[in-house]
């Protein structure tokens, strides 16, 4: 298999940290692209140009992280990352996370192409609020710490967060929201993490 990715796109973090919790970061080849350069093999594995696109062993392409997340998760005899035990709980976790992903993201690109004052628009307003509100509901459901073997959900909002602190440190989520920060900084000690690093 092989998976088109870049270093700082939080949406191929996901799909390399589930690549590494269920064992197949040694059988799948990662190609590194820039998916704004209309790079042409990026383009044979996804028309739409993003990232990550995974190219299956049968030549069948996936888009869309969370797609792959779950392909890679039937393909992998390791622990599921999505356990049918708590399907509905992992779903909403990874739904937080997913969103809380595209709300920072849709931010870091629209400032760049646009400037910052974009953030004033209507927009760019109800972006901000959407961050704050998932903020604010994450610290009251995550309680507890991370358990050994992480799911889906777990990822998808740990990668959001490390995203938000990376690219938008003015947030401050971590002052805003302590309990929060204990819990993404377990998570953030793990394995697949710290191989998967922003930088």
């Amino acid at each position: 298999m092989e998976l088109y990715l870049n270093a700082m796109s939080p949406y191929a973090r996901l799909a390399r940290i589930v690549l590494i919790e269920k064992g197949l970061d040694e059988v799948v080849t990662l190609t590194w692209c820039d998916p704004w350069s209309d790079d042409a093999a990026l383009l044979k594995a996804n028309p739409a140009g993003r990232i990550p696109a995974l190219v299956t062993e049968d030549g069948t392409t996936l888009s869309e992280s969370m797609l792959i997340a779950v392909y890679l998760d039937g393909v992998s005899p390791n622990k599921p990352m999505i356990p049918s035990t708590c399907l509905g709980d992992v779903l909403h976790l990874a739904g937080l996370g997913q969103n809380l992903m595209d709300a920072a993201f849709t931010t870091v690109i629209s400032r760049k192409h646009y400037g910052n004052e974009i953030e004033e628009s209507e927009l760019g307003l109800r972006r901000q609020r959407a961050i704050q509100r998932i903020l604010k509901q994450l610290d009251s459901e995550l309680k507890k710490p991370f358990a050994s073997s992480v799911n889906l959900g777990e990822i998808a909002i740990a990668v959001a967060l490390d995203y938000l602190a990376f690219r938008l440190p003015e947030v401050r989520w971590k002052e805003a929201y302590p309990q929060l920060q204990v819990w993404h900084a377990g998570m953030v000690a793990t394995k697949s993490f710290q191989q998967t690093a922003f930088c």
